[in-house]
């Protein structure tokens, strides 16, 4: 029996795809191991990597563009720039396209998530970003920020630590690189778990991804996430909810759900996006 389900794990175990969408929960080691980095550096073809990085998201552009632009480039990446974009009319500049058309890595980076979105949604840059993610001729990464525009449904901000209630969470129209999912990032580090379930009770047919700092979900094409970093990623799923009072009530009124279903993922876990199933990390004793 034991061999049996050994078998059965290795066949269900899900095999790396060439690209993947990295949804990164912010703060992301960019000093010692940087696996996070590393990881995305590697997906975006490694040695013969084009990284762009668009940090409209910051108010300082360049000096955070600046910092990935030096940890890129020393891991060796064949080229790496700075698409600045901070007015919606540059996404219609003909070198811009033809970055987003060349490029094999695009990086979302930090900062204010409405203001990357009102710069890059509905543009023809934003359009060539997820055609080719789509694809899969791209490998895209978004931490903090550029991981909260990754669903169609956006947390644009809130409060935290409190009980879930509507009033706790401030909804907005995000990229919808991922649009089955609504990301919170920070997760844990900024107890935001109240916000992530009032986000899932107003939006029941979504599924909650709530990412720790220093943390990424890493999205394959086959539908599976993996998770890697130091902390964890904890999905809400609304699959099997039974009862909600959130139509009913005011907005700083406890809100009521049922049989919400709960994931905490650490390193090495995998969960699939669409069948909902969940796939343990294969550890190694240590002798």
């Amino acid at each position: 029996m034991p061999q049996l389900k050994a078998k059965s794990l290795e066949m269900r175990t899900p095999q790396a795809t060439k690209t993947a969408v990295l949804v990164i929960g912010g703060a992301e080691d960019k000093v010692h191991g940087r696996e996070i980095l590393r990881t995305f550096f590697g997906r975006a073809g490694a040695s013969k990597a084009y990284i762009t990085i668009i940090p409209s998201a910051s108010r300082e552009p360049a000096i955070i563009g600046g910092r990935y632009i030096r940890i890129f480039e020393e891991m060796g990446a064949e080229k790496v720039e700075i698409l600045d974009i901070r007015e919606r009319e540059q996404c219609e500049i003909p070198q811009i396209k033809a970055s987003l058309e060349a490029c094999t890595g695009v990086f979302l980076t930090g900062g204010d998530q409405l203001r990357l979105c009102g710069v890059l949604s509905d543009t023809p840059a934003m359009e060539i970003i997820r055609q080719r993610v789509r694809g899969g001729q791209l490998t895209l990464a978004g931490t903090s920020a550029g991981a909260a525009v990754m669903g169609h449904h956006m947390i644009a901000g809130g409060g935290s630590g409190e009980t879930p209630n509507r009033s706790l969470v401030d909804m907005a129209t995000g990229l919808g690189f991922i649009p089955e999912v609504i990301v919170d990032q920070h997760f844990h580090n900024r107890n935001r778990m109240g916000r992530l379930i009032s986000a899932i009770a107003a939006h029941p047919d979504r599924l909650g991804i709530g990412i720790d700092e220093d943390t990424c979900a890493v999205f394959e094409r086959d539908g599976w996430l993996q998770v890697m970093g130091k902390g964890s990623v904890t999905i809400v799923d609304p699959t099997e909810v039974t009862h909600t009072n959130e139509p009913h009530v005011g907005a700083n009124e406890p809100l009521t759900i049922h049989n919400l279903r709960l994931h905490i993922l650490s390193y090495g876990d995998r969960f699939h996006l669409y069948q909902r199933t969940v796939l343990p990390a294969v550890h190694r004793i240590s002798s």
